[in-house]
């Protein structure tokens, strides 16, 4: 009896340690279970942090490649600003930091002009081919530091064209002081594409150098230009008393007139669009005085622009509209408050007072890489009219057909211009008057070839 219950109690304390042994394996089975679980919960949960990283870190690399994207065609563009478009070879002789470069051009011209009997540019004497203009640049880089100088020399009369010095901040800012182009308008050349511009160069209202100092800024949206001018950039070697220079400016030729002082410019262009159309949308403010140099009082001048360059492949459509006031004395030399004396090319001529100046140009560049000796053609047409406010006053339009060659270190023009008001279209009506007064208001035409060869 005693046996039974020792063995009975070996039996319950065999199935007692059992049963503490299978609930100490469950628990540590739990335990494993509850730890993995655990475990891969954190990893899950680390593996989604370390992709919302990954796509931060994504998004971040391409908004730096954007802006590095954007920076760089802001500073292209910018530079090409800065620079003539008509050729740009990258051989110029180099001195260090400075290179040196040039050009040579001649002009063949036929249209609406006298018969002399000889070299004329009449239809009846088969026009006239002769030297144009021969320049020289100089071009100074070194670390932050810019300059630039052009002269150039024509027949006659010779004068500088650019000639000022910068710094470089960043990709984003720079500022130049000296003979530097005015910003007004929606680029260096206005609307035009084509070698006679449209009538805003006639006016001073585009690629106009002055003499002061332009700052540059670009944001993520906008590109802006603020500058100061203390005067024109002067008159240089000629017949004339004050219009031997390369643009157009209000000029004392008679020794008593005006002169242009104190200039301020601001411009602003917003980029626009997305994917194939990109719109550059812009205004431009300009506003001076006119120093008097005689009896007459002190004036002063001021322009508005809205201007917009509309691109698509390989299309570009410019559009500008601009509103112009010269404030004048009658009592100056040319005896009207509606008239007011610029010049240029070493030649004076009278413009009026105040005016609306719309123009458009259209242009398509085709890369002719089927064709060894020619890179690209850009056909273009052009349109540009002088309203003016003067009701006794005949307008002032000129239209351009016609295209530019690129081939190497040649750059052509070939234009089809006709006018009813502008000093270098026909020479049948007096000189000096077609966009004043124009009382001829007569349409003529010329056909002219430029070509020019840039080293």
């Amino acid at each position: 009896m005693i046996r039974r219950r020792a063995i009975l109690s070996t039996r319950s304390l065999f199935l007692s340690q059992s049963i503490i042994a299978l609930l100490a394996l469950g628990a540590s089975s739990i335990a494993v279970a509850d730890a993995e679980q655990e475990t891969v919960e954190q990893l899950q949960t680390r593996v989604k942090a370390l992709q919302l990283e990954l796509e931060k870190t994504r998004a971040a690399l391409a908004k730096a490649e954007q802006e590095k994207q954007q920076s760089t065609a802001k500073l292209e563009a910018l530079a090409e600003s800065q620079v003539d478009t008509e050729a740009k070879p990258d051989d110029k002789i180099r001195f260090g930091h400075l290179k040196v470069g040039g050009a040579i051009r001649a002009n063949y011209a036929i249209g609406d002009y006298p018969e002399t009997g000889g070299a004329s540019r009449s239809f009846d004497d088969d026009g006239n081919f002769a030297l144009d203009t021969f320049r020289l640049n100089l071009d100074y880089e070194n670390g932050p530091y810019l300059g630039k100088l052009e002269y150039r020399w024509y027949n006659g009369y010779n004068f500088l064209h650019t000639g000022w010095l910068g710094y470089q901040f960043d990709e984003q800012r720079q500022i130049q002081v000296g003979v530097n182009r005015v910003p007004f308008g929606p680029g260096p050349y206005g609307v035009s594409q084509s070698w006679f511009f449209d009538q805003h160069y006639y006016l001073g209202l585009s690629d106009d150098m002055d003499l002061g100092v332009k700052y540059h800024q670009s944001t993520d949206q906008w590109d802006w230009d603020i500058a100061y001018y203390v005067s024109d950039e002067g008159s240089y070697t000629g017949s004339s008393h004050q219009s031997a220079r390369y643009s157009y400016d209000v000029v004392n030729e008679s020794g008593d007139g005006y002169e242009e002082r104190n200039q301020f410019n601001l411009r602003g262009i917003t980029h626009l669009g997305s994917g194939e159309i990109k719109t550059d949308l812009g205004f431009s403010l300009q506003y001076s005085q006119l120093k008097s140099r005689g009896s007459q009082d002190d004036g002063h001048h001021y322009a508005v622009s809205g201007h917009m360059l509309n691109k698509w492949r390989a299309f570009t459509l410019a559009t500008q509209l601009t509103y112009y006031r010269f404030d004048v004395d009658k009592d100056q030399p040319l005896g009207t408050s509606k008239l007011v004396q610029m010049g240029a090319y070493d030649f004076p001529n009278t413009v009026a007072a105040e005016a609306w100046l719309p123009a458009v140009s259209l242009s398509y560049r085709y890369d002719t890489n089927q064709l060894p000796w020619l890179d690209y053609v850009m056909p273009y047409v052009e349109y540009s009219i002088l309203l003016k406010e003067e009701r006794d006053f005949n307008d002032s339009a000129l239209a351009t057909l016609g295209a530019a060659w690129a081939s190497g270190n040649w750059y052509i023009y070939t234009d089809l211009s006709a006018s009813n008001g502008n000093e270098f279209i026909g020479g049948d009506d007096p000189f000096g008057d077609r966009l004043g007064a124009n009382q001829n208001d007569d349409w003529q035409t010329r056909f002219n070839i430029n070509f020019g060869y840039y080293f």
